[in-house]
């Protein structure tokens, strides 16, 4: 959410600057603004490899400066300085803004990242070249139209219905789009678009609108410092925190605390049975269940199928009964799977496989089973051990409770699996063996 709201921000804050007279920049400045963020944004996407950015800047360059070039012309040839003419260059080029910028916002979230590729890129740019060869076509100064149309300004408050049909329909794609795959990029986009609005909605050129064009090139570049935040400190597949983000967790953490280290168990049999795509599909069904656990625990990926849950002022008395939810939840848990006929084809068949199945599930704790009832033939469910261990004398610093959880991890793979283990039984049953002995 806050890469959705944070963009809205800041075009209120500049709203809120440009219209109440709170400061004046003046258009040299604002100038300087709007090419410093292009230059900084472009580069940034070039440096990370994200070619729709890239696009997206050179649309908003593309867009200010036929708006101020075109815009131009009519007062030159005609003497109406500060006035864009509705039939003329500038209102034409207005009107084409108004509904291309919108098509390529749209084109450039479907498009695939694959860097600064020919193939990448090849089509992008002529297309663009196109358009504005296009644009430039119409927008030639007619001197005819100029004298018909030089007093007549375009009413920028009441912008085309067909651009507001086209900036409408374009918002709603990228706030779908985003709600789909909660991207920073799409985040920036749909905002970039709503400053690009606000800068036709002001008439498209001039001090006002080229500072929302300003706005809309500094939403896409931090856009995509946005991205490289979360690829650092977030797991694409999961999107739970990364292990860089756990590592941070635990320098700020302060007794008590406690920490559960949870394992999906078979997971690599999964893999080598269904392959590596079903594979994902277990990743993320766990981490959906990890992410809801309850106790004021936050779940990251540590790497493979391991996670690691912190539970901040939390003993592990306080835990026990939210890992063993959270054990249940997943053990409970199970998905279609897709295009596996292949395998299932090559599987035994008849009562000697549910006798096989039963047995493995009573012997080993079967994690990945195939479900009996007939109804759901093609689901797969998996279980996870979890090992918890919690602060306290004999453990002083933070690396040494994970140690802890992760030696209770491995009691509870070899008691069976799909358990939860503490660290404070194992103490117990070394302390109870030694006043036997």
């Amino acid at each position: 959410m806050k890469s959705l709201l944070m963009p809205a921000i800041w075009i209120v804050a500049v709203a809120i600057l440009l219209h109440t007279g709170l400061i004046a920049p003046n258009a040299a400045l604002i100038t300087f603004a709007l090419h410093a963020a292009l230059v900084a944004g472009l580069l940034i996407a070039w440096r990370f490899h994200s070619s729709r950015i890239f696009f997206a800047l050179l649309v908003v360059f593309l867009a200010e400066h036929g708006i101020a070039y075109f815009s131009s012309l009519p007062a030159i040839a005609a003497g109406s300085a500060g006035h864009v003419a509705a039939g003329g260059p500038g209102g034409i080029a207005l009107a084409a803004v108004g509904l291309l910028l919108p098509l390529n916002f749209v084109l450039l979230s479907f498009m695939q990242e694959r860097g600064f590729t020919f193939s990448s890129i090849g089509p992008a740019s002529l297309f663009l070249f196109v358009e504005s060869v296009i644009v430039a076509v119409l927008c030639r100064p007619d001197p005819l139209a100029i004298a018909v149309h030089s007093h007549h300004p375009i009413d920028v408050a009441h912008l085309p219905f067909a651009t507001l049909i086209a900036f409408a329909a374009a918002a709603i794609v990228l706030l779908i789009r985003f709600m789909l795959f909660r991207k920073p990029v799409e985040s920036g986009l749909l905002w970039a678009l709503a400053a690009v609005f606000l800068a036709l909605r002001f008439g498209g050129a001039g001090r006002i609108p080229s500072a929302y064009f300003a706005t809309a090139a500094f939403i896409l570049a931090v856009s995509m410092v946005e991205t490289s935040y979360l690829l650092a400190y977030h797991d694409e597949l999961t999107t739970l925190p990364s292990r860089r983000a756990f590592n941070e967790a635990l320098l700020r953490l302060e007794p008590p605390y406690s920490i559960a280290m949870v394992d999906i168990d078979h997971f690599k049999r999964c893999n080598d049975t269904y392959g590596h795509d079903t594979g994902d599909q277990v990743l993320r069904m766990v981490a959906a269940r990890l992410a809801r656990v309850t106790g004021g625990g936050q779940a990251y990926r540590c790497g493979g199928e391991e996670f690691a849950i912190v539970f901040p002022g939390k003993t592990t008395k306080d835990v026990l009964e939210h890992l063993e939810q959270l054990r249940a939840s997943i053990e409970a848990s199970s998905f279609r799977l897709r295009g596996h006929s292949k395998d299932r084809r090559q599987e035994a068949r008849g009562p000697d496989r549910r006798n096989q199945r039963g047995r493995g599930r009573t012997q080993t704790g079967h994690a990945i089973r195939q479900l009996a009832r007939a109804a759901a033939p093609d689901e797969l469910s998996v279980t996870a051990s979890i090992g918890v261990a919690s602060s306290g004398s004999e453990r002083s610093s933070a690396d040494e409770v994970v140690q802890a959880a992760d030696k209770a991890l491995y009691r509870a793979k070899a008691g069976g699996r799909n358990r939860v283990e503490t660290a404070t039984a194992a103490r117990r049953r070394r302390a109870k063996a030694a006043v036997t002995a």
